[in-house]
């Protein structure tokens, strides 16, 4: 009897136990939510030479950078491919083996090549979407435009009731500002299932995108309970309704929800959510005006220094010098930025000359140099996207260039910023700012 995963392409296995268990694992991969580790060990123990499972289960490590455990799973399930496999599967391990590799450029190709002959493998189909995706890392400045282009060319081969597909379309019209339909989208994928962490964070997304950050706060607030602490977007999603409440200014509800579901300490998160989520609200708590707790800076430098001590990565260097000159760490800033010039005259770095010149501008607004940071920031403006992220997460970018141009006297940059950001996604805090600008 031939077996299938969950959108009817053939899987190479004799036991229905594993195809059963694969489909289930591959669910909960792609819903981010806890459990797809026990179901893809049950559909390996059920069928020891099932590449598939082997390959989803490195996949699952190397999200979680495991990454000795990634490999070995990798090359299992290369082996196993290598002995009973289809065409599909081996075009399908090699995708993720790249991947996995950390050859992110190849893997890319080769996913999107993939994709022509089997465009219903959702799972291959994941890696270039998302907020840490292969497109978003990939340096483009059109990846939010890729990311659409993509979904549009193989939509014809989902069912418009597949909660999986509806909900990546979705955010990724939101993040190309298509917001309404992307909302729509979001909000029918959701709807689809409702376990689905990645449902809740499109969802998410779409609601700061459309200037409805309450709506965001209530929908986190009542669906935040039902999923577990380890579930690997929990402190994530918490972070979404943190960043919403300091948007309408509520400095110590946006502390309450960091203390209890996104420092470090009490977050299960990918360590990459985790650097970014921390440093980029506390820099806007500090930035807005409001008191930072002491020993909170401390603990994510504590965290992070070990996992991205090795500049390369733009993203979190970004971070990692926000989080230098947030600390007075001037040696630690100037260290990252020389390093990084290095990789951009090497031609090595994705992102190119944005991302020492965000670290720069971080460190003259950290030490008082509203001129200076602005003076930085204002050329490479169009270019921050490059760094990958999501557009709430590189919004911390924009707001260190509008409060250094309101603090600088540039009033005019200032309010012509404000203006075309209120036009593009209603705030409250911007509200506030332009009503500052006008007094």
């Amino acid at each position: 009897m031939a077996h299938h995963d969950r959108r009817g392409l053939p899987v190479s296995t004799r036991s229905g136990r594993a195809a059963a268990h694969y489909r289930d694992g591959v669910d909960l991969l792609l819903s981010a939510w806890p459990g797809a580790e026990d179901a893809l060990d049950a559909a390996i123990a059920a069928d020891p030479g099932f590449a598939l499972a082997w390959a989803a289960r490195a996949r699952l490590h190397a999200m979680r950078t495991e990454s000795a455990a990634a490999r070995d799973g990798i090359a299992q399930a290369a082996a196993c491919v290598a002995r009973a496999g289809t065409e599909r599967e081996r075009s399908h391990v090699a995708v993720l083996s790249l991947a996995i590799d950390g050859q992110s450029g190849p893997a890319l190709a080769r996913a999107l090549a993939h994709l022509e002959s089997w465009p219903l493998d959702a799972l291959i189909l994941s890696l270039p979407l998302g907020a840490f995706g292969l497109f978003a890392f990939s340096g483009q400045p059109d990846h939010d435009q890729a990311r659409v282009d993509l979904c549009e060319r193989h939509a014809h081969a989902y069912d418009s009731e597949d909660w999986w597909f509806t909900t990546s379309r979705g955010w990724a019209h939101t993040e190309n500002g298509a917001v309404a339909r992307g909302r729509a989208l979001a909000e029918h994928g959701f709807s689809l299932r409702r376990e689905n962490a990645n449902g809740v964070h499109a969802l998410s997304h779409a609601l700061f995108e459309d200037g409805a950050g309450t709506e965001a706060e209530a929908l986190i607030a009542g669906w935040l309970p039902a999923y577990d602490r380890s579930g690997i977007l929990h402190g994530h999603i918490a972070w979404h309704a943190a960043l919403a409440a300091l948007e309408r200014g509520d400095a110590d509800a946006a502390l309450a929800i960091y203390a209890s579901h996104v420092r470090p300490a009490v977050t299960a998160g990918l360590s990459l959510n985790v650097i970014t989520d921390t440093v980029s609200l506390l820099w806007r708590l500090h930035a807005y005006g409001h008191a930072v707790p002491a020993g909170l800076w401390d603990e994510i430098r504590a965290y992070a220094t070990p996992s991205f001590a090795q500049a390369g990565f733009g993203f979190a260097d970004v971070h990692m010098g926000l989080l230098a000159a947030a600390t007075g760490d001037r040696a630690a800033a100037q260290e990252r930025i020389d390093a990084l010039t290095a990789l951009v005259e090497a031609g090595t770095l994705a992102p190119g000359p944005v991302v020492p010149a965000i670290c720069r501008a971080a460190l003259a607004f950290a030490e008082g140099d509203d001129a200076a940071c602005a003076r930085i920031l204002e050329p490479v403006a169009t270019e921050v996207v490059r760094i990958g992220g999501s557009g709430a997460q590189r919004a911390v970018i924009e707001d260190t260039l509008l409060l250094a141009l309101m603090r600088a006297g540039e009033t005019g940059k200032a309010r012509a910023l404000l203006d075309a950001r209120l036009h593009r996604r209603p705030s409250p805090r911007d509200t506030r700012w332009r009503a500052q600008l006008t007094a």
